[in-house]
C-alpha cells in the first residue's frame, strides 16, 4: 500500500498454498511489497529484509513457535507482528499476544481483513516511532527512551518486553491524567477490551515490579480503583497507593506458558 501511510513491506510465513494464492494477489493489487517466507528466518535477516510487518502462521514453524515468536517480537520491537492461524483457542490467542504480536486473526479469514488489520499494526508503529524524535522523557530516577523502545535507571536498562513498554510510554504520555482501562488497553492492544479482560491490570502489576525493582525509592504508576491508572513519579512512602487489591491473587494470574506449543500442532492434526 502506498500513499499517505506509505509503502508496507510485509513478510509472510505461511505454508497454506489456497489462502497464499488469495493473499497474494490482493496485495499485489494493493501495492504492497511482500515476501513470502519458507519458515522461521531469523531475526537479523528479516532486518536485512527491511519489513514493517510480518504475517506469521506458527503451525509452520518447525522449532517452538512460541520462542520464535517471542525472539522476533523482543529484538525487533519496531516490525509489526501478525498471527494468522487456524483452530487455535483462546489460551493460545492470549499467550501469542502478551509475548508480543501486535494483533491474531483466525482463519479461514477475507483477504481484505487481513490487510486492513496489518495496516492498523503498521500504523500504530509510526506513530510510535514519530513520538521517538522528541527525546526520552525522565521521570524520577526513569528514563524512558523511544528510540530503544525501553526504560532505564542509572544507564542500567528496566528489562521492559515490547508491550511493558507499550504500556509505560502510554501511561507516562499522559502526564499525570488518570486513563480508564479500556482506553489504556485500546491503544496499547489496539481494539476494544473484552469485558472481563484484567489484561491490563496483569501488565500494570508486572510493570510495577520491574520498576520497584529497579528504582525502590520512588512510586510511578498509581491505581484509581474502578477506574483506570495515573502515571506520576512520587517518592516512596508519599502515596498511599499500595498496589492491586483488585485483582485476583498471582495464582490465579493468567500464565503466558499456559498453552505448551504442541497444542498448535495438535489442533493441526486433530490429534
Amino acid at each position: 500500500m502506498s500513499g499517505q501511510q506509505g509503502t508496507i513491506r510485509l513478510g509472510i510465513v505461511d505454508s497454506d498454498s489456497g489462502f497464499l494464492k488469495v493473499l497474494t494477489k490482493r496485495l499485489g493489487a494493493a501495492g504492497y511489497e511482500y515476501r513470502v517466507l519458507s519458515g522461521g528466518v531469523p531475526p537479523e535477516e528479516l532486518v536485512a529484509m527491511k519489513l514493517n510487518s510480518l504475517l506469521i502462521d506458527p503451525i509452520v514453524l518447525r522449532s517452538d513457535p512460541w520462542d520464535y515468536l517471542e525472539r522476533v517480537c523482543n529484538l525487533l520491537p519496531g516490525l509489526g507482528v501478525v498471527v494468522c492461524s487456524a483452530n487455535s483457542t483462546v489460551a493460545q490467542r492470549v499467550r501469542g499476544l502478551r509475548i508480543g504480536a501486535d494483533d491474531w486473526i483466525a482463519k479461514p479469514c477475507h483477504p481484505e481483513e487481513v490487510l486492513a488489520r496489518v495496516e492498523a499494526v503498521v500504523r500504530r508503529h509510526r506513530r510510535g516511532r514519530a513520538t521517538a524524535d522528541t527525546g526520552p522523557l525522565v521521570a524520577g530516577e526513569l528514563e524512558i527512551r523511544p528510540d530503544q523502545f525501553q526504560a532505564f535507571v542509572s544507564s542500567q536498562s528496566v528489562g521492559l518486553t515490547r508491550r511493558e513498554y507499550e504500556l509505560l510510554h502510554v501511561l507516562a504520555g499522559a502526564q499525570g491524567r488518570v486513563i480508564e482501562r479500556e482506553a489504556v488497553y485500546q491503544s496499547v492492544w489496539g481494539y476494544a477490551m473484552a469485558h472481563g479482560d484484567r489484561s491490563v491490570d496483569v501488565f500494570v502489576r508486572k510493570l510495577r515490579a520491574k520498576l520497584q525493582r529497579h528504582s525502590p525509592g520512588w512510586s510511578y504508576i498509581h491505581t484509581h480503583f474502578g477506574i483506570g491508572y495515573r502515571f506520576e513519579p512520587e517518592p516512596a512512602g508519599d502515596t498511599g497507593d499500595t498496589g492491586d487489591p483488585e485483582l485476583p491473587a498471582p495464582a490465579a494470574e493468567p500464565a503466558e506458558d499456559a498453552a505448551p506449543a504442541a497444542d498448535i500442532h495438535r489442533n493441526r492434526t486433530g490429534v
